[in-house]
């Protein structure tokens, strides 16, 4: 029951020299971030798919999905926004299992959170700079999240940090948009409370300062399904589903109201392989209901090279963490979704 100090972590000045971001890359992630923005206000009419593995494992399996991803993305453009997710830390229920490539950069070798650092940003400017991708990921540590704080167009808050203060409140000062899971319960009240509080200005301590913020008007909320008292999975992507939160929405004094529906997790019960099944019945929702197409703006996907998962990382392609549907049924997903949007 004591801390064994392993290495000092550089300072966030001290990563940001050594892995700076030029200035074409930042107008290239500046235009991202407004797109992104255009589809949460209604600007555009684009349809957001943040998509990619549960977990980004490895430099080498991510670009060559990437490779293939944008060649998908080429013949979709128009009608849709690819944004990769690139989640580098992932929370574990029991705490058991790999926790990401910020621990363990290299899963064959003992975490290193200090190489971790390092390899994200690497990870995440060689995305902008090779693909000119957005890039999305979860804000799990608000203690790391200053690492790639620049890099970043979408940032997600889970259903286990979606309660905590601390995570609403850096949510409302970050630049771009952010997305706010129902926590694991379901409760949408929960979900929406998140949404209002990162809307709202606020001051605390933020990465060794005392700080205000002005608000965050594009945070918005994902759904992600939930588990009951009993540990059962229930989803909350139906059509009487969406227009209950879009009715508890309507009376939400908040900005840019938006829906991204998560396919997997319990909207999927853990069945990675219907995520397809669950676009196609939120489309169907969509248009049977203006209110539901006006405020549902994307999806998030859980997709990688290979199908299914392997938590002993020895199958290339293959997620460590969450099974996903691979890059054939990803290609399938999206020229459906464009076409029927």
């Amino acid at each position: 029951m004591s801390f064994k100090k392993i290495c000092k972590i550089p300072t966030k000045e001290e990563i940001f020299d050594l892995l700076p971001l030029d200035k074409t890359l930042k107008n290239i992630k500046k235009e991202n971030d407004k797109q992104i923005k255009n589809i949460l206000s209604s600007k555009s009419n684009k349809m957001l798919v943040i998509i990619g593995p549960c977990s980004a494992d490895s430099e080498k399996s991510v670009c060559e999905y990437l490779d293939m991803l944008y060649k998908i993305n080429e013949q979709v453009k128009e009608k849709l926004f690819i944004v990769p997710r690139i989640y580098t830390s992932k929370p574990r229920t029991t705490g058991d299992g790999y926790k990401g490539m910020i621990h363990q950069p290299n899963i064959n070798n003992e975490p290193n959170m200090k190489e971790g650092i390092i390899a994200i940003r690497k990870l995440d400017i060689k995305i902008i700079k090779d693909y000119g991708f957005p890039i999305a990921d979860e804000m799990l540590y608000t203690s790391t999240y200053p690492f790639i704080e620049d890099l970043l167009s979408y940032v997600a808050i889970g259903a286990r940090s979606v309660e905590n203060q601390h995570h609403r409140l850096i949510a409302s000062g970050i630049e771009c948009a952010v997305g706010m899971k129902n926590p694991m319960s379901g409760d949408i009240s929960v979900m929406l409370n998140a949404v209002n509080t990162a809307q709202k200005s606020h001051n605390f301590i933020y990465d060794g300062y005392q700080v205000d913020t002005t608000g965050n008007p594009f945070a918005h909320s994902i759904l992600r399904g939930g588990i009951d008292l009993c540990g059962n999975n229930f989803s909350n992507y139906h059509y009487e589903n969406l227009l209950n939160i879009e009715n508890l929405y309507s009376n939400l004094d908040v900005s840019n109201k938006s829906i991204i529906i998560d396919t997997n997790h319990s909207n999927s019960g853990k069945l990675f392989y219907k995520q397809p099944e669950i676009v196609n019945n939120v489309l169907n929702s969509m248009s049977k209901n203006n209110k539901l197409k006006n405020i549902i703006k994307g999806f998030m996907i859980e997709s990688y090279i290979k199908e299914g998962n392997d938590p002993t990382g020895k199958t290339y392609g293959k997620s460590i963490t969450d099974p996903c549907i691979s890059i054939e049924t990803t290609k399938e997903l999206l020229f459906n979704l464009a076409n029927n949007i």
